[in-house]
């Protein structure tokens, strides 16, 4: 199996942007926002994206349970990393923030949310550095 997520995250300077489009990077958002916000849920349920959490939760059935009616909604990324021995949300922010924002984007527009949260552990300093300047 290839890796999605973790594909470029040996190679220098994977957290730039310059990289990420390079790579592809944002083309899953331009797709994205060509499409009805259904057919992304329905997309991503198809994917078999999961949550990285302990439960796996099925990221297209989290989107599909989303109250329309109820305004204002969000998007909340937990990357604490608060369960023992876990390493992966770290490296991800780290070496390929852009992914992360990317997804939280195209989340955003399949569940029309406005505003996504990306939750830190406090002490991760040059994480949260590397978000901000991506």
């Amino acid at each position: 199996m290839d890796p999605i997520l973790t594909k470029h995250v040996r190679e220098p300077n994977s957290f730039t942007l310059d990289f990420y489009l390079q790579h592809n990077g944002y083309e899953a958002l331009k797709k994205a926002l060509t499409l009805k916000p259904d057919q992304i849920i329905e997309m991503v349920k198809a994917s078999g994206l999961r949550g990285r959490g302990g439960a796996g939760f099925p990221t297209g059935m989290k989107w599909q349970f989303v109250d329309k009616k109820i305004e204002p909604r969000y998007i909340a990324c937990n990357a604490d990393e608060s369960e023992p021995g876990t390493f992966k949300d770290h490296l991800l922010m780290e070496r390929n923030p852009h992914l992360l924002i990317e997804g939280c984007a195209v989340g955003c527009y399949a569940i029309g949310a406005r505003v996504a949260y990306i939750y830190i552990r406090g002490e991760f300093f040059h994480v949260q550095r590397i978000l901000e300047r991506a």
